[in-house]
Parts: structure tokens; C-alpha cells; sequence
């Protein structure tokens, strides 16, 4: 049976998932990949931008009241709306192309592991959710304690779903229209937050228990990179299955070349220069902007305060 992952990005970022799906195709060469451009209509970009295995879609594919109003609402803002229309698009790929099993990751991940029990679970539950796992010690770290609270427990990053999802999707597409905004006085933090709530909403809900699924710069506590022999392996006992190479996660490469997972960054790479020579890694790494050091110096002095 053939694997079906989709992914939503903008043209400028198309690179990054041509690097995702040969990711994929070294792990399972049969597996199809569902794209969404979320910042052009333009028909011919299909032919253009399409590879055998990866089917093109744009957002007049994806009619709906619903739809149009995300649009019209966030059409401002590349990154809201290609954070809204992920459970449109899903709900889309298992309503109207009747496809049974449908995992969505962002396209700044990429797989180094057999995935093939990813899409078993599908067959029991009916979302799938990765935790972020960040550090939850509330004797050190705690601004990653309370950015379990602040962020969600769940990254968006990847989801899930089968057949029987559709109408959780429905209700979190609601939920981004109404608001999709980092607001910690309202609880919010973009289309995130809302997965929190998802296994109180859907009880086949499955918290993904494999720790070598989106590894990240943020949950090196959790789960622990370690060497078995010539594997490395997370807690002693999962293989990397894929890594989210977001910019903190690619700052802390840059930053720590030998941690153990840096063969697969050098391979990642590699990837990403298959398809934009000319890139810069550094330039791709995050910086705190101004604002945000100002708000971790205000943590922290409140933090002493509190503990004087």
C-alpha cells in the first residue's frame, strides 16, 4: 500500500520540499507526497514545480466556505495562512480524494528511518500527535517548563490522521479562523495551541511513544542522543525515524558540530544543496530578535525575584 505524507509551503521555500520528499524516497520509494502552494494560483506552477510521486494542489483546490474565509482573513500573512489551511488541506486529501491515512509534517524535516509504523497506527487511532518533550525539570530550565504551558505540548509540525478525523480537522480550522496569533494572555499560540486539546476531543488520539520521531534542538533532555555500538539511538532504544530542522534546530547544529545527530544535519544538507547551491546555512540559522532577549531578561529577573 502506498504511503501518502503532504506538506503546505510557499514557492520560496520549495526547495526545502524537494529535500523532504528525497528524505522520504530513501526510506520508502513508493510513497506519495501531497503539496499545497499557499502564495500562488498560477496552474502552470503545477507542471513546474511537479516530480513523480508529488502532486501539486493550490488553494482554489481546496473549495469551501471555510476555506474562503481563511483566506480572505489571512491573506495578509504567508505564515498564518499556511498555518490555517493544514487542517483544511487534510481534511481535504481524506474527504474529497477519499485517501484513508494522510501524515502532514512541514517541510523543514526530513526522515532518516523507517516510518511504516506511523501509518500502522492509523489503522487503531485516529490522530497521531508528537510532543514536543521539552525540558520539564522545575529546578532548572524552567522557561522550557513553562513553554509546555505557553507554546502547547504538541508540535504542529507533524499530525496524523485518518478517515475519521475529519470532523476534529473541521473544528480546528474554526479555531484558527477565529484566532491564530501568539497571545499567552489568551492561551493561544498560533494554530498550535489548539492540539492540546485534541485528545480530549478525539479519544483514539495517539501521543506518538517513539522518541526518534521530531527530534529537535528543544528536546535533547527528553530524548537523549546516545551511542549503541555504531547507532545512535534515543534513550538507549529508538533509532532516528526524522528530525525537524527548524532554525533553532540548525542554530544548535552550527553551534555543537559533534553532537551525535550531526551526520544526519551533514546529510540534510547535502539534500538542500541538491537544490539551492548557493545557500547559506549560517544566514538560515535563528537570531533572537531585540524584543525577545528583552522578554527572557525580564523572565529571568522575575524568576530571581521570586526565588530571593
Amino acid at each position: 500500500m502506498r504511503h501518502h505524507f503532504c506538506t503546505i509551503t510557499t514557492l520560496s521555500h520549495f526547495y526545502k520540499v524537494y529535500t523532504l520528499f528525497d528524505s522520504i524516497l530513501a526510506v520508502d520509494s513508493s510513497t506519495h507526497l501531497h503539496v499545497l502552494i499557499s502564495d500562488a494560483d498560477d496552474t502552470a506552477l503545477i507542471n513546474k514545480y511537479s516530480k513523480s510521486g508529488m502532486k501539486i494542489y493550490l488553494k482554489k483546490d481546496i473549495k469551501g466556505e471555510l476555506t474562503s474565509k481563511m483566506i480572505r482573513k489571512y491573506i495578509g500573512s504567508r505564515d498564518k495562512l499556511r498555518w490555517t489551511l493544514k487542517p483544511l488541506f487534510l481534511k481535504y486529501l481524506l474527504s474529497d480524494l477519499k485517501i484513508e491515512k494522510v501524515i502532514y509534517v512541514d517541510n523543514d524535516i526530513a526522515f532518516f528511518g523507517d516510518f511504516e509504523f506511523l501509518f500502522d497506527y492509523l489503522d487503531e487511532y485516529n490522530i497521531l500527535l508528537t510532543p514536543h518533550n521539552y525540558y520539564r525539570n522545575p529546578d532548572a530550565h524552567q522557561n522550557w517548563l513553562e513553554a509546555n504551558f505557553k507554546v502547547g505540548l504538541y508540535n504542529a509540525g507533524f499530525l496524523g490522521v485518518n478517515i475519521n478525523a475529519c470532523n476534529t480537522l473541521e473544528w480546528w480550522a474554526k479555531c484558527c479562523l477565529y484566532r491564530c496569533e501568539k497571545s499567552p494572555m489568551r492561551g493561544l499560540f498560533d494554530d498550535q495551541k489548539y492540539l492540546d486539546l485534541f485528545p480530549v476531543i478525539e479519544n483514539r488520539t495517539l501521543i506518538v511513544p517513539h522518541k526518534g520521531c521530531n527530534l529537535a534542538d528543544w528536546n535533547e533532555e527528553i530524548c537523549k542522543r546516545e551511542m549503541h555500538g555504531d547507532r545512535v539511538l534515543i534513550n538507549g532504544k529508538y533509532p532516528v525515524v526524522f528530525i525537524h530542522f527548524n532554525n533553532t534546530t540548525v542554530r544548535t547544529f552550527l553551534q555543537y558540530p559533534d553532537n551525535l545527530l550531526n551526520p544526519y544535519f551533514e546529510l540534510y544538507l547535502s539534500y538542500l544543496r541538491k537544490y539551492k547551491p548557493e545557500i547559506k546555512i549560517e544566514n538560515e540559522s535563528y537570531k533572537p530578535t531585540i524584543i525577545e532577549n528583552i522578554k527572557l531578561f525580564i523572565w529571568n529577573h522575575l524568576n530571581r525575584m521570586n526565588n530571593m
